[in-house]
């Protein structure tokens, strides 16, 4: 059985979700968000970083699933979400995990069948696959996306007994 975490980052709002997949079987374990509020930028980053390490100590996942970094119109924004993915990552290897980047695209088309699926879609989706008795809230929802998206990968990886087809992995490398 592996213990796969999803995180969904955000400078605002980041969200986690871990999934148990085993025999291409995923079962709901644990998702939620991490609130940052509004203060100092720096201690937001701090904070996912303490807040996924607390997790990362209680659940022991071995994976990390993230979204990788998009363009966005806002470069700022764009910069202050690469951070928070940054903090997210370096708590995950500093657990000794191993982390899996994926584009949206990606995620989506794995969980909803339409890489051009909108929240409402995702939350659905991930509610049905797990069944779920209520619908996650949005963030949490996309972090238990990336989740299933990387027990998807893995799952067709062993039937196609090759590497992981476009999925940058690793510590720092990449394959």
């Amino acid at each position: 059985m592996a213990l796969i975490l999803g995180i969904d980052p955000g400078s605002r709002t980041t969200g986690y979700a871990i999934v148990s997949e085993l025999a291409g079987r995923c079962d709901y374990v644990t998702s939620g968000c991490i609130r940052l509020g509004s203060g100092p930028f720096p201690d937001r980053l701090k904070l996912i970083f303490e807040g996924l390490s607390e997790l990362i100590g209680k659940y022991q996942p071995e994976v990390l699933s993230i979204e990788q970094v998009f363009l966005a119109r806002n470069p700022d924004s764009a910069l202050k979400l690469g951070q928070a993915r940054g903090a997210a990552i370096v708590a995950a290897v500093h657990a000794g995990m191993t982390v899996h980047e994926y584009t949206a695209r990606q995620i989506k088309q794995s969980v909803v069948g339409t890489g051009a699926a909108d929240k409402t879609q995702v939350q659905h989706m991930v509610t049905q696959l797990l069944g779920l008795s209520g619908t996650p809230q949005a963030d949490a929802a996309d972090a238990l996306a990336a989740a299933l998206c990387h027990a998807h990968s893995t799952a067709l990886n062993m039937q196609l007994g090759g590497g992981l087809l476009g999925v940058r992995s690793g510590r720092i490398r990449h394959r």
